[in-house]
């Protein structure tokens, strides 16, 4: 028997409260800081963050503990390699850990170790570093060599933001304060081998959001909740007529 639309919409506003309830596990979230190859003999931070108790932060790379004593801050760890060489290249990942028990593991950064030989890309963004939230924000990184790509970096990202053929556009739509952050970016060129140019001046981006906006959202959000809750009463007493006293 087919049931009543009312009733599979109440099932599915059971659904979600369930799976909001639901207790999930810690995770860790890893970037670089900053963000973006590095040279020979440059530095960079691994940063790691995890709202996790009783438990400390460890650093692998490929699959063997790095010997680092990170330095902490509140729910974060951030493990610095200085004076890097080839050798510190490769995959990074954190463990959170209760002696040797695993309570929580990242993703994988990888640190990517090459000379610079590029000239320094200038990034830019229009309107401007402070925008209204809802806003199109457009990226432009360029730099003085036409065969480069460019990759835009958002310092708290895993992996780069976007990529770019030199000169090219990258557009944010409708932004949200989930944009806000420090932004760069950094070109190469593919040949017989890599050549890379420093990491661009960051950049901040504030979006501020419009008090009158929220409200009108809130509403729009309480609007939606009780039009579920009717929806859910119009089910019960649906049924409770075809069921009958007991």
């Amino acid at each position: 028997m087919m049931l009543p639309v009312t009733q599979v919409l109440a099932f599915g506003v059971w659904l979600v409260a369930q799976s909001t309830a639901t207790a999930r596990g810690p995770t860790i979230s890893i970037f670089l800081k900053p963000p973006g190859t590095i040279p020979p003999r440059g530095s960079t931070t691994i940063c790691c963050s995890c709202e996790c108790d009783n438990g400390q932060f460890v650093l692998y790379r490929s699959g063997g503990r790095v010997n680092t004593l990170p330095r902490l801050h509140s729910s974060r760890a951030e493990f610095s390699i200085s004076n890097v060489i080839q050798g510190d290249a490769g995959g990074y990942h954190c463990h959170y850990m209760d002696e040797d028990t695993v309570l929580a593991r990242s993703e994988t950064v990888e640190v990517l170790v090459h000379e610079f030989h590029l000239p320094e890309p200038v990034l830019s963004v229009l309107p401007g570093h402070d925008v209204v939230a809802g806003a199109d924000v457009v990226s432009h990184c360029n730099i003085a060599y036409p065969r480069a790509g460019c990759f835009l970096y958002l310092e708290g990202w895993v992996r780069e933001l976007a990529f770019l053929s030199n000169g090219a556009d990258y557009k944010l739509s409708r932004v949200r304060k989930g944009y806000e952050g420090r932004y760069s970016c950094q070109c190469f060129v593919r040949g017989a081998l890599f050549e890379w140019s420093a990491v661009s001046k960051t950049l901040d981006l504030m979006v501020r959001v419009c008090f009158r906006a929220s409200v009108v959202r809130l509403r729009l959000e309480a609007g939606v909740l009780l039009l579920l809750g009717l929806i859910v009463a119009e089910a019960m007493c649906s049924h409770r007529r075809r069921t009958g006293p007991h």
